[in-house]
């Protein structure tokens, strides 16, 4: 099983969430990062000067974080396993872009990023359409936030039992994929424009 990554740390390693403006009953936002957060390229995102914000999006995730959702970033980056560049540029990429956010509203914060960075011919379960970095980003905020102790296992596909309630939940994106990784993961998929993101559909959400 090819597992996702997370941003700067142990895929299986306990998290301590950011505070909410509210109380957090399960709500979690799984948003696309390129063409929902950022413009996308075909040529990817390859450096911090290549990271320009869509509008209003520091804004949209503060909005999401006001009305109880947790932030979880799930996006493949292939570039990694094509070896165009490695794991320390892109988390250099995703700090800058959690900075950036939050310059822009003291409540973005994106409260856990997690990556596929393999090439499309390795199959991977955590490349979307498939799903498992949605089920990972479950596990780790739902299992992780509540076992401060110790590190958990985490589960994907038919191996995880005990899955959570998704109905209040959304998956954000702006391909095909997207909607099919949240399809498979049983949560509702909005496809944005990749123009607008996240902003372009926060009233479908909220």
């Amino acid at each position: 099983m090819l597992q996702p990554f997370r941003h700067r740390s142990n895929l299986n390693s306990q998290i301590t969430l950011p505070p909410l403006p509210t109380t957090w009953r399960g709500k979690i936002a799984y948003l696309d990062r390129d063409g929902v957060i950022n413009y996308g390229s075909e040529n990817y995102i390859n450096s911090v000067d290549e990271l320009v914000l869509l509008p209003n999006i520091g804004q949209s995730i503060g909005k999401l974080r006001r009305k109880g959702f947790r932030i979880c970033v799930v996006t493949n980056q292939s570039p990694i396993g094509r070896n165009i560049w490695g794991h320390e540029n892109l988390a250099k990429i995703h700090d800058y872009l959690s900075v950036l956010l939050l310059e822009q509203d003291s409540d973005a914060f994106l409260d856990l990023i997690l990556y596929s960075p393999y090439a499309p011919w390795e199959g991977s379960w955590a490349r979307k359409p498939n799903p498992g970095m949605l089920e990972a980003g479950r596990q780790i905020m739902q299992i992780g936030s509540e076992n401060l102790e110790k590190d958990f296992t985490l589960s994907f596909g038919h191996n995880w039992k005990n899955q959570f309630d998704e109905s209040k939940s959304v998956m954000v994106g702006d391909r095909d994929v997207d909607m099919e990784a949240a399809r498979k993961f049983g949560v509702r998929g909005i496809k944005c424009n990749p123009e607008e993101g996240l902003s372009g559909v926060i009233n479908q959400i909220i």
